[in-house]
């Protein structure tokens, strides 16, 4: 321990040489003794002490230390040394130079106060006292204890400055990460080529729209005649067209509208209105403001226009997907009265409309008339093809219409009470089977309405317990839309249906807006990547990207990971490489029915891309 002693007494320093004195391991007499009545518990340490009767020489030797980079822990300044500098201002020009030394101001006068020294020697915790004569038991303890204490600070200085290290690292990161997930959602969420929102951001800010009151329009605006400015002038010219139509339709937009660029030359619009009046009116300013003359890359080239519109009241439609479908009837109607014209939706445009009613009425009747059947699409391990599970698959082969699309009454059957009948009726048929399958779980898809009835938790349950089932064979596939309207409580469900030892799968992922949120919230088994994804896989690298992105945010959350629609041995060798769990597609098995699925559950395996025969599925049906 490097000790600096300021005295002009050379008494008074034969003092501290022979307190602090080693030799061959052994301190002087009166630092021995000092050991001794500590027990030897804790060694003294040896002493190098530097000895200077001046002021002025010690602020040098202070100076030369820190120079070396082995600077003093403690200095022992005596306060009278005539000539020179006193020890006053030695503590002051020393502090100056080293802030961290402890200062030990060793006098027996009081004609200089300690409040007078902190004031130029300070900080108070690092400036002790010591009243001569003083004993070398206590200046041997002063000496250790402040020593200890410097290295002490020290070390928490070291470790303060390396933590602020971390912390300025870690905040850099942060606003790297923040930085980055802006830019990631502004790509996501917006066109490439006209920095405007995108269909996904358009469907998002629709899907809001529709939560809140008032009414509010829908409209589709589409180029006209684009095709010709694209085969006569190329494609740079038809992009450079697009960004021009895309600005117009910014400025003509009514007040706090959003115009986006759903694909193509196609443009949505959603703006508040009073009355359908007044949204074909705006519209009509729109298509008027587009019918200009632009110059694209050099050549003149005349813009126009056409628009559909369709207005939303709060005791009307405000289906978002219904919604957006009317205002393209209306824009095709646009079109076909000669384009360069706005139209407003009209039901006579839609005949849709009498299909669907049509279908909601005849469904109402097809359970009783024994027109409804369930077919199963096995659902295999990745690694070994092993048939883990089914998906249960409703089909409606209506007497007087023939096939109809689950696509097409679903959505129907959805917007009534329909939709419970139907799901009653699909839970009990697909436990039912569970009965013939030697272990595979059934996964059952339930709709928004269904997840939300009341007491759907004891619902479920008590369905299990009536079939005798095991709530683990029993995989509950849910949409983002059925858990996105009241999170707390869908939370609440799914976490009481884990407890009961249900199987919890999102369907769909990668289409919905909230993705990320959603599985960080709410407690799930498995992610199924939707097909549209796995389609584009040998054709897109964005899908590509997707689909690996979903595998391994499944994997660090410890989410197993289905792959729907797989069709073809290279999305089967690519879903492998990238790590998901589980595949289903017809490569594996067209959905079946009911015997077929129990033959396949009892044979346990599809071998390596044995499908079942077509002919024991319904011709066209979809998984």
């Amino acid at each position: 321990m490097r000790l600096l002693i300021v005295d002009d007494d050379p008494s008074v320093q034969e003092i501290y040489r022979r307190s602090f004195e080693t030799d061959g391991g052994t301190t002087g007499a009166l630092a021995e003794a000092f050991r001794a009545s500590r027990t030897g518990k804790w060694p003294i340490p040896a002493f190098d002490c530097t000895f200077h009767d001046q002021g002025l020489d010690a602020v040098q030797a202070v100076e030369a230390a820190l120079d070396e980079g082995r600077p003093y822990p403690v200095a022992f300044i005596d306060v009278r040394m005539p000539p020179g500098i006193d020890g006053k201002e030695t503590a002051r020009r020393i502090r100056t130079l080293d802030p961290e030394i402890h200062l030990v101001i060793v006098t027996g006068y009081s004609d200089v106060s300690p409040a007078e020294i902190i004031e130029v020697a300070g900080p108070p915790d690092k400036l002790f006292y010591l009243a001569k004569p003083f004993k070398a038991a206590e200046v041997v303890q002063t000496a250790i204890a402040l020593g200890k204490r410097w290295d002490v600070d020290r070390e928490l200085a070291d470790l303060r400055a390396d933590l602020a290290r971390h912390i300025a690292l870690l905040e850099q990161q942060a606003a790297t990460l923040a930085a980055n997930e802006q830019r990631a959602i502004h790509v996501a969420s917006h066109d490439a080529l006209t920095d405007a929102p995108n269909r996904l951001a358009f469907q998002h800010a629709l899907n809001e729209r529709v939560r809140r009151p008032g009414p509010f329009a829908v409209a589709m605006v589409d180029l006209d005649r684009f095709k010709l400015v694209n085969d006569t002038l190329g494609h740079l010219a038809g992009d450079e067209m697009i960004r021009a139509v895309c600005a117009i339709l910014q400025q003509a937009v009514p007040q706090n509208g959003l115009v986006a660029r759903l694909g193509g030359d196609e443009f949505g619009l959603l703006f508040d209105t009073v009355a359908p009046e007044e949204a074909l009116m705006a519209c009509e300013r729109i298509v008027a403001a587009c019918d200009v003359s632009l110059r694209v890359m050099g050549d003149p080239v005349h813009g126009s226009v056409s628009a559909g519109v369709m207005v939303s009241h709060e005791t009307g439609v405000r289906d978002p997907v219904d919604l957006m479908r009317r205002a393209d009837l209306a824009l095709n109607e646009a079109k076909r009265s000669g384009r360069n014209a706005a139209r407003l939706f009209d039901e006579s445009l839609d005949e849709g409309i009498r299909l669907r009613r049509q279908i909601e009425s005849n469904l109402s009747q097809a359970i009783a008339r024994d027109e409804l059947s369930m077919l199963f699409q096995p659902i295999v391990a990745t690694d070994t093809f092993e048939v883990v599970g089914f998906e249960a698959l409703l089909r409606w082969h209506a007497v007087a219409g023939g096939p109809i699309s689950p696509a097409a009454f679903i959505p129907i059957a959805e917007e009534s009470n329909l939709i419970h009948e139907l799901g009653d009726w699909v839970l009990a048929r697909s436990l039912a089977v569970l009965k013939d399958w030697p272990g595979q779980y059934v996964s059952v898809n339930f709709s928004p309405r269904q997840f939300r009835r009341h007491n759907f938790v004891g619902y479920v349950m008590e369905q299990v317990q009536r079939a005798n089932v095991a709530p683990s064979r029993l995989q509950i596939e849910i949409t983002e839309t059925a858990i996105f309207d009241d999170a707390e409580r869908a939370a609440d469900t799914m976490y009481r249906l884990r407890q009961m030892g249900f199987r919890i799968a999102l369907d769909d992922f990668g289409t919905g807006y909230s993705s990320l949120y959603n599985i960080r919230k709410f407690a799930l088994d498995s992610l199924k990547i939707d097909r549209s994804f796995i389609d584009g896989m040998m054709r897109e690298r964005e899908s590509v990207a997707i689909v690996h992105s979903i595998i391994h945010l499944g994997q660090a959350l410890g989410l197993g990971v289905i792959a729907e629609g797989v069709e073809t041995d290279g999305q089967v060798a690519m879903l492998r490489a990238a790590g998901a769990s589980h595949l289903q597609g017809y490569l594996f098995a067209v959905p079946i029915t009911a015997e077929h699925a129990a033959a396949l559950a009892k044979s346990g395996i599809t071998g390596v891309y044995a499908a079942v025969p077509s002919t024991v599925a319904e011709s066209g049906a979809t998984g």
